[in-house]
C-alpha cells in the first residue's frame, strides 16, 4: 500500500467512527517545533539577563558588579559574566528577554510546576505537553523530555530519551544487535509484538459508539502504531549517531551536562518527523554555596548549549521553525550568604527566542535596583506602580500559548488562564 491509499483508508476509518485521526497533518507537519530549556535549581537573573550593580548602603548583590559594569546587546541589557558576551551579542536580535516574573514561592517544588505549567498547584500540563498534544498529534513520540519537570496531564505522552543507544535499540530492532551485543529483541518476539498491534488496531478501529475519552485514547493507539509513525521512527533511528559521535558528557564542577547532547537528539527527533516538543535540563542552579564559583560553570554551560542547540538546528535545515523558551524555578537572593551562596528568591526571568520576529531584541518586565519586581501596564507594557500588574508565570504562559495558537485548543480550553490578565508579550 502505498502512502496515499494508507492516509486514505486512515482518514475513512476517522469518518466511519466519527473520530479525529490527524496522520496526515502529523505526517506532514512543517510549523513550528519547539524547545523548553529548564535551569534547575533557581538561577541568577542579576547576573545574566537582569543585571544588577551593587547599591551604596545595602548589601552587596554581584561581585562581578565591583570591577564591571553592566552591558548591552541591542536593546537587551546582560551581565558581563560567564559566557553572556559571547550568548548576548550574537542572539540578541532573536530574543525577547521577560524580567521581573514573580514565582509567588521560594519552594523548588512549587516553583518548578508554576514556571513550566503557568498554575503554582499541580494539574495542569506544561506548555511543552499542550504545544506536543496540538501539533504532534500523529506522531510516534511527539514530546521528548530529558528530565526535570514534563507533566502532560493526560494531553500527550512523553519519552524520555535518556540512553540514546537503548532508545536505538527500541526504535529499530529489526537492525540486528550492535558488535558484540544481543538484539534488544528477538525476531520472534518482535514478529509476536507485530501481531498483537495489528490485531488491536483492527479491534480499536472496529468498536463503535465509543466515549468522547475512550475515543481520543483510541486515536491516540491508532495513531502510534500507524504506517506513518513507524517509519518516523526508523527515521529517527537511522539518523541517530553512534555513541562515540554523540555530543559528549561535559564536566561542569561538581555537576556534568548532557544538555549539547539532549538539543543533538531533540534536533534529530525533530527532522526525523518524530516529534515537535522537547524539555531539555540542566540541574545544579541551586548554589547556596559558592555561588559565584559554580554559577559562572553553569550559565556558560547553559549559552553554550543553547548556541549549540540553534546552530546544530540550522545545520539541519530546522532553525527557521524553532523557538526556544529558557527560564528556572525562581531566581536568587540579592544578597550573598555566609556561604559565599546566594539562597531562593521569588523574582526570575524567562528568554524566548525565534529568528525574524518583530517582537525579539526587547525587554519586557521590570525590577528596581534590588532586583524587586515592579508593576506594568500589560497592554502598553511600561511600567505602571498605580494600576499596572506583577507578572507571574502564568502570564507568560498565556501569551506563549496565545502566540503559538493552542490558547483555544482542546487542551487550552481544558485548562485555561481564565482569570488571567494578557499581556502583549509579542505584540
Amino acid at each position: 500500500m502505498n502512502r496515499r491509499d494508507f492516509i486514505r483508508k486512515a482518514v475513512g476509518i476517522g469518518a466511519a467512527s466519527r473520530f479525529r485521526l490527524p496522520l496526515a497533518r502529523g505526517a506532514d507537519y512543517r510549523g513550528k517545533l519547539f524547545v523548553f530549556v529548564q535551569a534547575a535549581g533557581g538561577w541568577d537573573p542579576t547576573s545574566f539577563c537582569d543585571p544588577k550593580t551593587n547599591l551604596p548602603g545595602e548589601l552587596r548583590i554581584n561581585n562581578w558588579a565591583e570591577a564591571a559594569e553592566i552591558r548591552q546587546a541591542g536593546n537587551i541589557r546582560y551581565a558581563p559574566w560567564a559566557a553572556n558576551e559571547a550568548f548576548f551579542e550574537k542572539y540578541y536580535k532573536r530574543m525577547l528577554v521577560v524580567n521581573g516574573v514573580d514565582a509567588q514561592t521560594n519552594s523548588h517544588d512549587a516553583g518548578i510546576i508554576h514556571n513550566w505549567s503557568g498554575r503554582i498547584a499541580e494539574g495542569y500540563p506544561t506548555t511543552t505537553a499542550l504545544l506536543a498534544a496540538h501539533y504532534g498529534s500523529g506522531l510516534p513520540m511527539p514530546y521528548l523530555s530529558f528530565g526535570g519537570y514534563s507533566n502532560p496531564a493526560g494531553l500527550a505522552v512523553y519519552t524520555r530519551l535518556d540512553d540514546a543507544q537503548a532508545i536505538r535499540g527500541i526504535l529499530a530492532p529489526e537492525a540486528g544487535a550492535p558488535p558484540g551485543g544481543k538484539p534488544y529483541i528477538r525476531q520472534e518476539d518482535l514478529q509476536a509484538l507485530r501481531a498483537f498491534r495489528e490485531a488491536s488496531a483492527a479491534r480499536l478501529a472496529a468498536a463503535p459508539n465509543l466515549l468522547p475519552r475512550a475515543a481520543a485514547g483510541r486515536e491516540s493507539y491508532l495513531a502510534a502504531v500507524s504506517r506513518e509513525a513507524a517509519e518516523g521512527l526508523r527515521e529517527f533511528a537511522a539518523i541517530m549517531p553512534s555513541a562515540d559521535r554523540l555530543e559528549s558528557i561535559e564536566e561542569v564542577g561538581q555537576w556534568t551536562s548532557t544538555l549539547r547532547r539532549q538539543a543533538q537528539l531533540a534536533v534529530l527527533a525533530f527532522r526525523a518527523g518524530a516529534a515537535v516538543s522537547a524539555d531539555l535540563f540542566l540541574d545544579g542552579f541551586d548554589t547556596h554555596e559558592e555561588h559565584d564559583r559554580d554559577h559562572v560553570r553553569l550559565l556558560a554551560n547553559l549559552t553554550e548549549s543553547v548556541d549549540f542547540l540553534w546552530d546544530y538546528a540550522e545545520m539541519h535545515g530546522l532553525a527557521d521553525r524553532l523557538v526556544v523558551v529558557m527560564g528556572s524555578d525562581f531566581g536568587r537572593t540579592n544578597f550573598y550568604n555566609d556561604n559565599r551562596g546566594k539562597d531562593h528568591w521569588p523574582i526570575g526571568s524567562f528568554i524566548v527566542m525565534e529568528k525574524n520576529r518583530r517582537w525579539t531584541n526587547r525587554v519586557v518586565g521590570e525590577t528596581d535596583g534590588l532586583h524587586l519586581a515592579q508593576r506594568i501596564d500589560p497592554l502598553t507594557l511600561r511600567r505602571d506602580d498605580a494600576n499596572g500588574v506583577l507578572l507571574h508565570p502564568r502570564h507568560v504562559h498565556k501569551a506563549l500559548r496565545r502566540y503559538l495558537g493552542v490558547e483555544d485548543s482542546p487542551g487550552g480550553l481544558q485548562f485555561p488562564f481564565a482569570d488571567t490578565e494578557p499581556v502583549a508579550l509579542f505584540a
